[in-house]
């Protein structure tokens, strides 16, 4: 099957450089809304049979214009929320964004015992992740899964079969940035194309916002 992982639109905490990984989040911001209204025209080719969401809201926002001009409901997922951020929520300095960002990049690269500071480590996030893929492979042929960038960027470097797990640490995703991967949970993942721009290209993207999230690791 193909895989459609899809990152949200722009939201507040993207633009502040914030950590913001509680429920239920956020919405979008005008230009987020704007990146969402794009998406159904950007995946014209592509045919989408099953949509998916995390339980954050701004997955939602960002998934109604696709479903709507697909005629498809939204199926709401448990496991696809961000990497929870712990003792760091709502934190925006560089030693909480960069905290966060190694422990995420870690499981990426294969390190899961490694546990975000209070909350979960690498197995729980990979689990969790892992089983609505599984879920989606099973009931699609071409699933738009929409959800967030670390949570994305992370099961990309540890499941895609032809990406080094370095890969999470290296490589940003921008707001509605679509990774396109075909495979099985059974067969394995081989990564088609990683974007770093939103769907609608450079008018929608914001390179002024601090997104932490989206950002590649730096030294």
């Amino acid at each position: 099957m193909r895989l459609l992982l899809i990152r949200h639109g722009q939201t507040p905490g993207n633009v502040l450089g914030r950590l913001d990984t509680a429920h239920p989040g956020p919405g979008l911001t005008d230009l987020g809304l704007r990146q969402a209204a794009a998406i159904p025209d950007a995946l014209r080719s592509d045919p989408v049979d099953a949509i998916f969401v995390s339980t954050l809201l701004r997955t939602r926002l960002t998934a109604n214009p696709l479903a709507i001009d697909r005629k498809l409901e939204l199926q709401i997922a448990t496991g696809l929320h961000e990497i929870e951020a712990g003792s760091l929520e709502g934190l925006r300095d560089r030693a909480s964004v960069r905290s966060y960002l190694e422990t995420a990049v870690a499981w990426g690269s294969g390190d899961l015992d490694r546990r975000m500071p209070g909350a979960h480590d690498g197995h729980d996030f990979m689990r969790r992740f892992d089983a609505d893929i599984a879920v989606a492979a099973a009931t699609s042929h071409v699933a738009a899964v929409f959800s967030h960038g670390a949570a994305i960027r992370v099961w990309t470097a540890a499941r895609a079969e032809n990406v080094p797990m370095t890969f999470a640490g290296a490589n940003e995703l921008d707001n509605t940035g679509v990774v396109e991967l075909t495979g099985s949970p059974d067969e394995g993942w081989t990564l088609l194309s990683w974007a770093g721009l939103p769907v609608g290209g450079m008018a929608l993207a914001d390179l002024s916002a601090a997104d932490p999230v989206g950002d590649p690791l730096n030294d």
